[in-house]
């Protein structure tokens, strides 16, 4: 069994080895594939939208994810089974929610309120560590789903607000989602909002993000560009971006998560 392991806790301090620490003392068999814990501090979107793009390319198994701006507050520690069977172990704040949707929809939810799946002492700071994690390590041992705690209702689960693109004729107004460590900025668009504005591989296009406005052309790939030029392509997650060839395109454009962006065809 896999328990794979998504936080914004960086690796400079002592969080992840600590979290890795307590799932090994409850199961020591269990692997544990870190899929990043780079995500920017406290940023939920993010940490949500990056773990439903990595869940399908991950082993069945239990996928723990902490990006907790709220912890210790009014929000609940959660334990999710998808229609496909994985498990999600995390906060009750739309964190978890986005990946168990694509993963077949969520099939049950429960609040982690059992203490015997738990450390004895629970800090008010560092819930992945009491919390999430002995949750994570009983659950790929095999505990059922049922025995952590109470269930809660689906329709009840906390969703996050992701963006949804304004698309017209010759002219796009997406959002930015996030940006990665290459200066890639990632748009909630998708190639289908493209094709609805008929931009295709190869047209040129103007982007405006606040008073920035830059040629960019469609491309496939980053070799279809020069060295320089702002292209528009399609991620290897299908999400349709913004980069520099060569370059960091967010430094270019001092570009941060929640901009618009406008795209146009129209006279160029």
């Amino acid at each position: 069994m896999f328990v794979t392991f998504l936080s914004d806790f960086g690796l400079q301090d002592d969080f992840v080895g600590t979290c890795h620490g307590v799932i090994k003392r409850i199961a020591p068999e269990i692997q544990i594939i870190d899929v990043t814990h780079g995500i920017d501090p406290r940023h939920v979107l993010q940490g949500a939208l990056v773990l439903a793009n990595t869940t399908p390319y991950m082993p069945e198994g239990v996928h723990l994810a902490v990006v907790d701006p709220g912890v210790g507050g009014s929000r609940r520690p959660l334990a999710l089974r998808s229609g496909d069977g994985r498990l999600f172990v995390g906060p009750d704040n739309g964190l978890l929610v986005p990946a168990a949707e694509q993963q077949g929809g969520i099939q049950a939810a429960h609040e982690l309120a059992n203490a015997d799946y738990a450390l004895h002492s629970v800090s008010r700071t560092f819930h992945g560590r009491d919390l999430f994690s002995p949750a994570a390590a009983h659950l790929a041992r095999g505990v059922a789903i049922e025995e952590l705690g109470p269930p809660l209702a689906v329709d009840a689960l906390a969703r996050l607000d992701i963006p949804v693109p304004d698309v017209g004729e010759n002219r796009i107004r997406a959002t930015i989602l996030y940006i990665d460590r290459f200066g890639n900025v990632q748009l909630n668009l998708t190639r289908e909002h493209l094709e609805r504005a008929e931009v295709v591989p190869g047209t040129t296009v103007e982007i405006e993000l606040g008073l920035e406005r830059y040629y960019a052309v469609t491309a496939r790939t980053f070799a279809d560009a020069r060295r320089g030029d702002v292209i528009l392509y399609e991620d290897s997650y299908r999400n349709i971006a913004l980069a520099l060839s060569g370059g960091n395109v967010a430094e270019l454009f001092a570009a941060a998560p929640g901009q618009e962006v406008r795209i146009r065809t129209r006279g160029v």
